[in-house]
């Protein structure tokens, strides 16, 4: 549980296979929205175009250590405005 409570769950899985129907069976819409909220912070931190089949795979292994790893990091000098 990534929020540590309970919280909505997901109207769909957001991803297809496997990882996806975890996600769907796991995570909440809150925790889904801060999942949004990082992926969009390492596509453009790392100038990723996600229709680029090679980003989809390192979002999805992202996704996992975010969802079920030990939490995915920032990209390598990130700095919040």
């Amino acid at each position: 549980m990534k929020l540590g409570r309970e919280a909505e769950g997901l109207d769909f899985a957001p991803w297809p296979g496997e990882l996806g129907r975890r996600v769907f069976e796991q995570v909440s819409k809150p925790a889904w929205a801060e999942w949004l909220a990082h992926q969009t912070m390492l596509i453009n931190e790392n100038r990723l175009n996600p229709l680029d089949p090679k980003t989809r795979t390192f979002l999805a292994g992202e996704m996992e250590k975010y969802f079920f790893g030990g939490g995915a990091e920032k990209p390598a000098g990130y700095v919040p405005e």
